[in-house]
């Protein structure tokens, strides 16, 4: 990996070549997904299997496209019965953390005739996408669709691409069962985010729409937001590594490789205080690379997103780690508590040289859909809040209005808005 010292024209240098990873600059997408997201809009079903045909070589039709009981059942026969086992500690992890984050209603009253409040309701209609691609990602299916069913959502229906002959991953099937799913429809692709945001003949219309997928798809949430609620516009994954002279670089060299595996674009960085441990690092990275088996992409995304920064104090180092605002950091230093303290973005932390980010992407419980490029600054990771909406609540008496209806006259009319002045003057005529 490169090494470069950390100053204030390299950490500039790098800003700008992360945010290039932006789904926001791949505009020359944007018109071919607008086409298929207004194709199937007009269209429905019809052109949904069109493209499914077309992207994916599988003839769908409207009896084929739900998968069935007897295919989720059949899948539960693939799946290693260990794997299913750790399938469901995973699922009993994550839905204790994310109880933790129940909202309830509330209501506030006063003698006078007041009452105040706010209720909480889930949302009905939750759409769930689940890449299939390179890799199998049953840990997605759990991450978005446990947080809807702890909110209470009712209905939640999942698309994901199938196979040239119709068939889905088992282990999405079996994670998406276990989590509680409602229904699963076998579309991917911007046609699938398509459908969920307008309906289709077969596939029911969605209030909002989750979860992770690639360019085209994070350019189909783009695109329909507004229409539906989305969960965000991700962008490649990224892990940065916080770390001193106590660090074990063989951990260190580990854990970067374990995002950079992702995707060509995804980014691996680490920032340390110790050239020694950077060499060490460096050399670490190399030796696990060409042993790896998807080496391949590693190395791309090693070469185009993969640095090394070297700071004079740790100061600098969690400065530069703030201005990323890194998707997953790990903290691997004497006092990683401390440092912890001390940042601001990121989307998760990962404290100490045993919590390695993996652990987060499967088991532990929070939550790993987490903010991409530099968005940490201000969104947060996938929560129980993505999935519920609060109304205010109003309630006055007479005796309550009756004291203070002409401050809200007045109040109106310094805006020239008659018509809500009079709304209250009448009810004291």
């Amino acid at each position: 990996m490169r090494i470069i010292q950390l100053n204030t024209d390299t950490k500039k240098d790098i800003l700008t070549n992360l945010l290039k990873r932006s789904p926001g600059n791949f505009d020359r997408y944007a018109e071919t997904v607008e086409a298929i997201v207004q194709d199937v809009k007009e269209h429905g079903d019809q052109a949904l299997f069109s493209y499914t045909k077309k992207f994916d070589g599988a003839d769908i039709t409207a009896e084929t496209v739900k998968v069935t009981e007897e295919e989720i059942a059949y899948a539960y026969t693939k799946v290693d019965p260990e794997l299913l086992q750790v399938i469901r500690k995973a699922k009993e992890n994550i839905t204790k953390y994310h109880e933790k984050q129940r909202q309830y209603s509330w209501f506030d009253s006063e003698p006078n005739g007041i009452l105040l409040g706010q209720k909480v309701t889930a949302l009905e209609y939750v759409g769930v996408y689940v890449p299939g691609g390179k890799a199998v990602y049953p840990s997605s299916v759990l991450m978005n669709i446990l947080p809807a069913k702890v909110a209470g959502v009712k209905n939640i229906i999942m698309t994901t691409p199938c196979s040239s002959d119709g068939e889905v991953y088992a282990t999405t099937l079996v994670a998406a069962k276990e989590a509680g799913v409602t229904a699963i429809y076998k579309a991917g692709g911007a046609q699938a985010v398509a459908a969920l945001a307008y309906g289709t003949e077969s596939v029911p219309k969605v209030d909002k729409i989750v979860g992770p997928g690639n360019i085209f798809v994070a350019l189909a949430k783009r695109a329909v937001y507004g229409h539906v609620s989305i969960d965000s516009i991700a962008g490649p994954s990224e892990i940065l590594v916080l770390a001193d002279e106590t660090a074990n670089p063989r951990y260190v060299a580990a854990d970067l490789l374990s995002q950079a595996e992702h995707d060509e674009m995804a980014s691996a960085i680490l920032i340390t205080t110790s050239r020694a441990l950077a060499e060490q690092v460096s050399n670490e990275v190399d030796a696990f690379i060409s042993r790896l088996s998807r080496k391949e992409i590693i190395q791309k995304s090693i070469d185009n997103y993969g640095y090394i920064l070297v700071a004079d104090t740790m100061a600098d180092a969690i400065d530069a780690a703030n201005s990323v605002a890194s998707e997953h950091l790990e903290i691997v230093t004497a006092n990683p508590f401390d440092v912890m303290t001390r940042i601001r973005n990121a989307g998760a932390i990962f404290i100490g040289e045993y919590s390695s980010e993996p652990l987060g992407d499967y088991f532990a419980g929070p939550n790993h859909v987490l903010p991409t490029n530099g968005t940490a600054r201000f969104f947060s990771p996938l929560s129980v809040d993505d999935f519920i909406k609060k109304s205010s609540i109003i309630y006055y008496s007479r005796e309550a209005l009756e004291p203070v209806h002409k401050e809200i006259e007045s109040f109106a009319k310094a805006e020239q808005l008659t018509a809500h002045a009079n709304s209250i003057a009448v009810r004291f005529e």
